[in-house]
C-alpha cells in the first residue's frame, strides 16, 4: 500500500471512470494479482462440479473403487488449494481498496493544502466533508471490479464452454442468460446515479448547514434565529431523507435482480438439464455437473450486479473527487512589484479608500458586503483593486500574501502547543509574544492555561471559549506585523468591557501601520482614524465616528440604535457598561 510519506502521483481529473482507472494504474503488480487469484479462485469453484461429475459417472456408476478414490482426492486437494486461493484474493482485493482509499485521502489533502486560504472562498466546508467522510470510501470500493469482476466474467465464459462439451441448448442458454440481466439491470444502474448524484449534492448542502449552526448556535441563540434556523434545517433533511428513499428503491430492486434473476437463471438451466437426462441425453454425472456448474453461476452473476451497483456509486463518488481536484489556487498574473513605500488601497467597486499609517474602519448592515470588500483589498476575489496607484492582480502575488494579511474572525487554529498557535511558521521571542498578547487583550488566555504558552491546544480551539479563540486569532495577526492588516470584525465575541480594551490597544499597536477592521461596534469606530459607511457594498459617507452619528441618520441609527445623542454619548473609558450605554 503507499506508504504515508510517498507521493501519491498525479491523479487523471478527466473524469471519474479516468480517475479510477488511474488508481488501478497506481498499482499495477497489486491489480494484476488480484485479477488473476480472483480467475484462479472462480475456474477451481467451477472444477469442483467437474470432479464430482467424474467421480460419480467413472467411479460409482462402474463401481470402480480406485476411480472413485482419485476423483475424491483431486476433489479435496482442488478444495484446499482453492481455499488457499481464496485468503490471498481477499487479502490482495484488501490492499487494492485500502492503498485506493488512502491514495484518494492524501491526493485530496494534498490539494486542499495547496489550496489554503482560497479553499473556503472555492469550495463549500459540507463538500470537503461529504468527500473525505463518503466519498472516499465508495471510491475504494469500486475497484473490487479489478479483482472478483475479471473473475466472474472469466469463470462465466469457462463454464459456457463446458456446457458447450455437454449440451449446446445449456451452453446458449447459459450465454444468453448474461445479456438479458444487463438489460433489465442497465437501465436500473443509469438511474442510480443520477440519484446518488444528487442525494450527495443535497447531503454536501445539509452538512455545511450542520457547521453553520454548530458554530453560530450561540449568536443565532442571542439573536432570536435558532428557531428559524433549525426550520430550514429540518425541510432540508426532509428532502435529503426523500432523495434517500428514492437512492435506496434503486438500491433494493438492483439488489432484488443481483438475487432473483440468476436463482430464475438457475432454475431454467436445472429444469432443462433434468429434461435432458429423462430422455437420456445427459448422464446421471452430467446432469450433476451442470446443476453445480449452474449453481456456481449464481455467485458471479449476482457478484456483476453488485459490481454494476458499486461502479455506478463509485463513478458519481469520484466524479466529486475531480470536481474538488479541478479547483485551481489563485494564479499568480502579477509582474509588477509592490510599492516601496506605504500607500493609498482602493477598491473602485465600494469606493472604499485605505490612507497608509492610519486605523479606518468598514461599517456596513450586512457584515457579508464589508467583508467581500476585505476579500477584494487582501487579493483573494478578482477586482480592480490598486495599491499605490498599481492593480493590486498585478503585483506578484507572493509579496501582496507577505505584506497584506486578511485576518478573519473565523480562521483555522491548528492543534498544538499555543506558541506555536501564534507564532505559525516563524520564530517569535517571548517578548514579542507577549506583546501580541497584551495587544489583543489575551494575558489572560495563558494564565488560565496549566504550561502557559506551551500548553497544548485542540484544533479549531475548541478547548477555548469563543471570546479567547478571537483574541488567540487576533494575537496570531498582531504578531505577524504585517505592513497592511484587514481585520474582519475581530471583537464581535467580547464583553464590551474587554472590546474597549482591545480597541485602545490595538489603536497603540498598529500605530503608523495600515489597519483596517470591519465592525459596527461604536467602542471600536471611536477610535479610528477614518470610518466608511457602506451601503449596498458602496461608501455612502466616510468620516470620523463622531462626525457621522451627527450627519448620517443611517449610519447612527446602525451604530447607535438612535438610543443615545452625540452630545451625550460616552467615551467607552468613562464606564464599563460603555456598550449597553452606547447601544
Amino acid at each position: 500500500m503507499i506508504d504515508a510519506y510517498e507521493d501519491p502521483g498525479t491523479p487523471d481529473r478527466r473524469g471519474g471512470w479516468h480517475y479510477l482507472w488511474w488508481l488501478v494504474l497506481r498499482q499495477p503488480g497489486r491489480s494484476v494479482a488480484g485479477a488473476v487469484l480472483s480467475m484462479v479462485w472462480m475456474v477451481l469453484l467451477a472444477a469442483t462440479p467437474y470432479l464430482m461429475a467424474r467421480a460419480v459417472d467413472d467411479g460409482l456408476q462402474r463401481d470402480d473403487t480406485a476411480a472413485l478414490a482419485g476423483w475424491t482426492g483431486a476433489l479435496v486437494v482442488a478444495g484446499a488449494v482453492n481455499s488457499w486461493v481464496g485468503v490471498m484474493r481477499h487479502r490482495t482485493m484488501t490492499r487494492v481498496r485500502m492503498d485506493a482509499n488512502f491514495r484518494t485521502v492524501k491526493v485530496v489533502v494534498d490539494h486542499v493544502v495547496r489550496l489554503g486560504a482560497a479553499l473556503p472562498r472555492r469550495v463549500g466546508a459540507g463538500e470537503v466533508v461529504t468527500i473525505g467522510v463518503g466519498d472516499v470510501q465508495t471510491v475504494s470500493r469500486a475497484l473490487t471490479v479489478i479483482g472478483p469482476g475479471v473473475g466472474s466474467v472469466v469463470v462465466y465464459v469457462v463454464v459456457a464452454g463446458l456446457l458447450l462439451s455437454v449440451s449446446p441448448v445449456l451452453a446458449v442458454v447459459v450465454l444468453l442468460g448474461l445479456p438479458v440481466i444487463a438489460v433489465l439491470v442497465g437501465p436500473l444502474m443509469r438511474r442510480l446515479q443520477g440519484a446518488e448524484g444528487e442525494y450527495r449534492e443535497r447531503q454536501s448542502v445539509l452538512t455545511a448547514r450542520i457547521g453553520d449552526l454548530a458554530g453560530g448556535l450561540r449568536v443565532l441563540n442571542g439573536l432570536g434565529g435558532k428557531d428559524l434556523f433549525a426550520d430550514a434545517f429540518r425541510r432540508d433533511s426532509q428532502r435529503l431523507r426523500a432523495q434517500g428513499y428514492r437512492v435506496g428503491a434503486v438500491t433494493s430492486w438492483m439488489q432484488a435482480l443481483g438475487v432473483g434473476l440468476p436463482t430464475l437463471f438457475l432454475a431454467v438451466v436445472a429444469w432443462l438439464a433434468a429434461r435432458l437426462a429423462a430422455r437420456g441425453e445427459l448422464t446421471v454425472g452430467e446432469l450433476v455437473s451442470v446443476y453445480g456448474w449452474t449453481a456456481v453461476l449464481v455467485g458471479p452473476v449476482a457478484f456483476l450486479v453488485e459490481m454494476g451497483y458499486d461502479l455506478s456509486r463509485g463513478v458519481v463518488a469520484a466524479r466529486r473527487v475531480v470536481r474538488l481536484l479541478r479547483v485551481e489556487p489563485e494564479a499568480d498574473t502579477g509582474v509588477l512589484d509592490g510599492p516601496a513605500e506605504p500607500s493609498v488601497l482602493h477598491d473602485p467597486d465600494s469606493g472604499v479608500r485605505v490612507p497608509p499609517g492610519r486605523l479606518t474602519a468598514l461599517v456596513c448592515a450586512r457584515p457579508a458586503d464589508a467583508a467581500a470588500v476585505v476579500d477584494r483589498l487582501g487579493r483573494y476575489e478578482p477586482s480592480d483593486v490598486t495599491w499605490g496607484g498599481r492593480r493590486l492582480d498585478a503585483i506578484r502575488l507572493r509579496e501582496v500574501r507577505a505584506r497584506v494579511l486578511v485576518a478573519d474572525n473565523e480562521a483555522d487554529l491548528f492543534a498544538g502547543a499555543l506558541r506555536e498557535l501564534l507564532s505559525g511558521r516563524a520564530e517569535h521571542a517571548d517578548a514579542e509574544i507577549a506583546r501580541a498578547l497584551r495587544a489583543a487583550v489575551a494575558e489572560d488566555v495563558v494564565r488560565g492555561l496549566p504550561d502557559g504558552l506551551d500548553s497544548p491546544v485542540a484544533a479549531q480551539g475548541r478547548s477555548l471559549s469563543g471570546g479567547q479563540r478571537q483574541r488567540v486569532r487576533l494575537a496570531r495577526a498582531l504578531l505577524a506585523d504585517p505592513e497592511v492588516l484587514l481585520a474582519v470584525e475581530p471583537t464581535s465575541a467580547l464583553d464590551a468591557h474587554t472590546e474597549a480594551a482591545v480597541a485602545d490597544r490595538l489603536h497603540a499597536a498598529r500605530a503608523g501601520r495600515t489597519t483596517v477592521v470591519t465592525t459596527t461596534s461604536p467602542l471600536v469606530l471611536d477610535r479610528a482614524d477614518l470610518v466608511h459607511h457602506l451601503v449596498d457594498g458602496k461608501v455612502a459617507a466616510s468620516g470620523a465616528h463622531r462626525d457621522l452619528l451627527t450627519h448620517d441618520p443611517g449610519y447612527r441609527n446602525l451604530v447607535a440604535r438612535d438610543t443615545g445623542t452625540p452630545d451625550t454619548e460616552p467615551r467607552p473609558d468613562e464606564t464599563p457598561n460603555t456598550r449597553e450605554a452606547v447601544r
